[in-house]
């Protein structure tokens, strides 16, 4: 058999819930028609003691000079009402408003009600899903990312382990080859030579960035370097570098995220921009590592697709901030903020 909860019960939280996180209270709907039974009775009882007080008389029947005393009666007790309620239910109003603005990819604020009333019991539970959705976001989103990575670090392992030395093995028999060849076609197959060369080196490329080993070699600043330099040579675009290499201590994770974003933002940037110059910064603000990619291509409003929201989410894991803004020069700018205190999280 089924126990029925009464809506007025008490609820205790569960075990290793904090306590006082979401006070416990009424049910929200009975508490709200109880606030606003109070509001009408406090309303009809004031309008009740000042006609018994007033000189006022009502004619049975209502005499014509007698319905604008009863209508001014009416239109006060309406807007002493309608002021009681506006202002009793106006953190519902901000409760919309943050409903409506919510999203798990960009932390929001916290709706803050210092009052003690039932309203301050459905926002506390309103915060309280809201942390529950973004921590669950953040752990959904940092096992996806980890598995990529994984995938990436197996992918370029075979890349270069198989892929790599097969294509080597085939490179050092055509060098054999065309040297023992006729001179008909030596030519030939020294052109077939340089083009497993550039093969191999497009190999070599796809398995770096895949898994950015300058990275766990040489640190982050020489990684976002090389990256850089990359581009530039690949894509004919200009990129200026301002990389402080005394930066403060960061986890391998944060360190990873501002690999990958820059990874990202300068190959959209590549493909999508139309840019002739780029400008890749990376120092320190306060207690927070800032990363800054900027480019003077097309600019304007980007459909955030995969791309964008893979930034997204992996700035939540290590608790940064990523803006995405347009300038008045034109281009985009793409701004990751990393708090040294909270990385990693």
């Amino acid at each position: 058999m089924s126990a029925r909860t009464d809506p007025d019960t008490v609820v205790r939280p569960p075990a290793g819930e904090p306590a006082g996180a979401v006070p416990s209270r009424r049910a929200p709907a009975k508490a709200l028609f109880w606030r606003i039974f109070a509001i009408n009775g406090v309303v009809f009882t004031a309008a009740t003691f000042v006609l018994a007080l007033s000189p006022a008389t009502v004619s049975t029947p209502v005499h014509l000079a007698e319905l604008p005393v009863l209508a001014v009666g009416l239109v006060a007790i309406l807007t002493a009402n309608a002021v009681l309620l506006r202002r009793s239910l106006a953190p519902l109003q901000a409760l919309t408003g943050l409903m409506e603005r919510v999203d798990v990819l960009r932390p929001s604020g916290r709706l803050r009600f210092s009052g003690n009333g039932d309203l301050a019991g459905v926002i506390a539970a309103f915060n309280a899903m809201l942390d529950r959705l973004e921590a669950e976001r953040g752990t959904a989103a940092a096992h996806a990312l980890a598995a990529q990575e994984g995938e990436r670090r197996r992918i370029a392992r075979e890349l270069h382990d198989e892929i790599g030395q097969s294509l080597t093995v085939v490179l050092l028999g055509l060098k054999r080859a065309a040297d023992r060849a006729p001179s008909d076609l030596r030519e030939e197959l020294r052109t077939i030579t340089e083009t497993v060369r550039a093969s191999l080196d497009e190999v070599g490329q796809v398995a770096r960035r895949l898994r950015p080993g300058v990275l766990e070699d040489l640190g982050l600043t020489s990684a976002l370097s090389a990256l850089a330099i990359e581009i530039s040579q690949l894509r004919g675009v200009s990129v200026t570098r301002h990389l402080d290499a005394r930066l403060p201590p960061l986890s391998e994770q944060a360190e990873l995220v501002l690999y990958r974003i820059a990874q990202e933002a300068l190959t959209n940037i590549a493909r999508h921009a139309d840019a002739r110059h780029v400008a890749i910064t990376l120092g320190r603000d306060g207690d927070s590592v800032v990363l800054a990619v900027g480019d003077d291509g097309r600019g304007g409003p980007i459909a955030e697709g995969a791309g964008i929201r893979g930034m997204r989410e992996r700035a939540l894991l290590v608790g940064a901030r990523l803006d995405i803004t347009h300038p008045y020069a034109g281009g985009t700018t793409v701004r990751l903020t990393v708090p040294t205190g909270t990385e990693g999280r």
